[in-house]
């Protein structure tokens, strides 16, 4: 059993960047989506530690998420947090779809 840490350093940057907004600019809704898809994400790494080929919740949060902050970039314009976010639920997203070719 391999464990996907790249996918639990993604769900707990998901989490942080949730906490900071919050934290900054008292956002709760960012804290809410921050907690929510740092869980599904930390799930589906867990779900793909103990199967590679059960990527459908990562695939899912990771894929949500970059259209979300991938629209918020196109929007506002700024690299922090939307455009950061965006970057790396997409790459997460080819990761994982890579996953499931090999």
């Amino acid at each position: 059993m391999a464990i996907d840490w790249l996918g639990f350093g993604y769900a707990a940057a998901i989490g942080f960047g949730g906490f900071m907004g919050y934290k900054r600019k008292g956002s709760v809704m960012s804290l809410i989506a921050g907690l929510v898809f740092g869980a599904l994400s930390a799930y589906g790494a867990l779900k793909i530690s103990m199967d590679v080929r059960d990527t459908s919740i990562s695939l899912l949060s990771s894929g949500v998420l970059a259209l979300v902050m991938g629209m918020r970039f196109k929007n506002s314009g700024k690299l922090l947090p939307a455009g950061l976010m965006a970057v790396l639920s997409l790459l997460m997203f080819v990761r994982t779809l890579f996953r499931i070719m090999m």
